[in-house]
This record gives C-alpha cells, sequence and structure tokens, in this order.
C-alpha cells in the first residue's frame, strides 16, 4: 500500500495470541490539532534488503516514531534502525527488510493517522516505537499522549503478528542536553517532562507484556560528550545512535533468532 508523508512546519520536532487483551487506562483517543496534513508523493519509509530479493528467511522490521528514528540531520545509515539491521545481520544468517514510518515533527497523532493510512505490509516479525518528543516540545496535554501512546502500543502489537513478546518501545532522548536544549530558559523543566513521558510508557508496556528500552541517560551526556549530538545541535548523532543500538540489539536479537 501507499505510504503518505505529512509534512509540516515545525523543525523540531512484544508471545501472545490475538485474544490478549491490552491494558488501558483510557482508550477513548482524541486528537488536539485535526489539521489536513498535507500529501505528498515522498515516502517515509525506507526498506533496506542487501539482496533485493525476499525468501522465506527474510525478516521484516517495521520502525515507528519521528526525528529520532529518520535520524534527522544524520545519514541515514546511522539511525539506529539501519543500525540495528547491520547488528542483526552480522549476528545472524538472515534477510532483514526494513519499512520506517517516521517524520521529523511528528507527534503521537500524526504517527496514528500514517499508520491508519497504510503500511507496506500488515503483518512483521518485529515493530520498534519511540514517539512523544514532540507531543512534549509543542505543549500537548499528556493526556492526549497516554491515550494516543495506549493505541499506538496496540497497533504495533498487532501488526508483530498480535505478539507482544515481538515488539521493543524505546524511551524518548532528553533534548535538554543538547545546545538547543541549554537555549531554553528551563532545561530543567524539559527533562522532568522527558521523565514523565518515559515512566507512562515504561509502566504501560511492561503491563502489557512489552520490552521497554531506556536509552534516555545516552541522551543526557551530551553535553560533556559533544559527539553524542548531531551538527544541527539537537539530534542525537551516528555515535549516539549506535550507543542505542547496543542496548537494542540483544533484545532484537532474541526476536529474530
Amino acid at each position: 500500500m501507499r505510504l503518505i508523508k505529512f509534512l509540516f512546519f515545525l523543525v523540531f520536532f512484544s508471545q501472545c495470541s490475538a485474544e490478549d487483551t491490552l491494558v488501558v487506562e483510557n482508550d477513548d483517543i482524541t486528537f488536539e490539532n485535526d489539521s489536513t496534513a498535507i500529501i505528498s508523493d515522498t515516502t517515509s519509509t525506507t526498506s533496506l534488503d542487501t539482496t533485493n530479493t525476499m525468501s522465506n528467511s527474510t525478516k521484516f522490521y517495521l520502525a515507528l516514531g519521528d526525528s529520532y528514528t529518520v535520524a534527522e540531520s544524520v545519514d541515514s545509515s546511522e539511525s539506529f534502525p539501519a543500525q540495528l539491521v547491520k547488528c542483526l545481520k552480522e549476528n545472524h544468517d538472515l534477510q532483514l527488510d526494513l519499512e520506517i514510518i517516521a517524520t521529523t515533527g511528528w507527534t503521537t497523532g500524526d504517527l496514528l493517522k500514517a499508520i491508519d493510512y497504510g503500511t507496506k505490509r500488515s503483518t512483521y516479525d518485529f515493530v520498534t516505537l519511540l514517539i512523544g518528543v514532540n507531543n512534549q516540545y509543542q505543549g500537548k496535554s499528556f493526556d492526549i499522549y497516554k491515550r494516543e501512546f495506549t493505541s499506538l502500543l496496540e497497533k504495533s502489537i498487532k501488526m508483530a503478528n498480535n505478539k507482544k513478546k515481538n515488539v521493543i518501545v524505546i524511551s524518548i532522548p532528553d533534548y535538554a542536553y543538547t545546545p538547543f536544549g541549554q537555549g531554553n530558559s528551563n532545561s530543567g523543566a524539559i527533562s522532568k517532562e522527558i521523565d514523565e513521558y518515559n515512566h507512562y510508557a515504561e509502566k504501560t508496556a511492561k503491563a502489557n507484556d512489552v520490552k521497554f528500552i531506556n536509552i534516555t541517560d545516552i541522551t543526557r551526556k551530551g553535553l560533556q560528550d559533544k559527539e553524542l549530538v548531531a551538527s544541527d545541535g539537537l539530534h542525537p548523532s551516528g555515535k549516539a545512535y549506535k550507543q542505542f543500538v547496543e542496548r537494542i540489539c540483544p533484545a532484537a536479537t532474541s526476536i529474530v533468532k
């Protein structure tokens, strides 16, 4: 199915059966911003398969997110999904097909709309989900994030062949520890809010037997190690994404092996 890419004017920004029930606090999904997205023929889907052919051994990986998934200001080969594929291929005799649904600036609501529009496949061998920084940055209601993140987790599980163990939720990086974040008059508030978002994501993931991996502490070294920050002074660098993958790859390995 054809995948759209929503264009916005913001620069910044799991084993279970189909009968298993997702734990939710509120399944009434609402959107704070229901503005119509501009539709473009440009797709935010990235396919990575070094043999250019599919076989019965091919594993399908879907990466869902925002600028931290597409690796804004960093070469696409250095994004954490691309480096994760490389890590998996180096350790296993398999083929991997990567699909990315993510765009800089996307909130949880934007990602929901993109998924509802359609993905290339109905099911995947594993799914990663990293989303929420733009909800925080744009000052959206935290209740909206909670409802929409829960819906995204549910959709991720369904797309991972209804296997909760085949979904990995990744924590939100902390941009307060970047030159851009330090330009904010209250960078401490940013970190506090990011912690709140990550606490909810971790609690919800674990309540539903979904793996949660924390990478936020890596990004909080951005001021002492400038090589962890991309040239834009805001997003993680390829080096930072490599450190993300060092934590994510073992969990992904247990899924695909």
